[in-house]
């Protein structure tokens, strides 16, 4: 796992994906650029011609967080979740759910941020709620999705890290 700036995923037991990811920018930026509202929202944005109108982050254990993304033609995605843990900026653990459960049930996601060289790894389990609903993710194109995100991630990261 983990080949330069791209994007690795591999499914692991019988539930779970994980991923891992290099962001050339410091561990306390990619934290904040996943858990401030104001630039989760610069780069989580789905396919082109989506936007995220709405973003809530309550960042604290028992906090929640809700995301709705809207298509060019005014349709809407839906998903939140809650926080399980919180240690800023090594580790984020909370629940996740779409409105629209494709996903077959509620799934817990683990973020690890680990700085290396200036660099940060990004290691993020999803442990799915049965193996059929982590079959029915592998099949589809989320890993596309994730890795074009993450690709947008890295131009915000480029900015902020020149400006601060």
């Amino acid at each position: 796992m983990g080949t330069g700036n791209s994007l690795s995923l591999l499914a692991k037991g019988d539930r779970e994906i994980v991923m891992q990811r290099i962001f050339d920018a410091p561990r306390e930026l990619v934290f904040d650029a996943f858990t401030k509202p104001e630039l989760v929202q610069r780069w989580l944005l789905g396919p082109p011609g989506w936007t995220m109108p709405v973003c809530q982050i309550d960042l604290r254990a028992g906090g929640a967080f809700r995301y709705v993304w809207r298509g060019p033609d005014g349709k809407e995605i839906g998903m939140g979740g809650a926080y399980r843990e919180v240690s800023r900026p090594e580790r984020i653990i909370h629940t996740e759910l779409f409105d629209e459960d494709w996903t077959g049930g509620v799934t817990i996601v683990t973020m690890t941020y680990t700085q290396q060289d200036g660099k940060t790894r990004l290691d993020c389990s999803v442990l799915y709620a049965s193996g059929q609903a982590r079959d029915a993710v592998l099949t589809s194109p989320m890993e596309q999705g994730v890795s074009q995100g993450y690709d947008n991630l890295d131009s915000v990261l480029v900015k902020l890290h020149r400006d601060s």
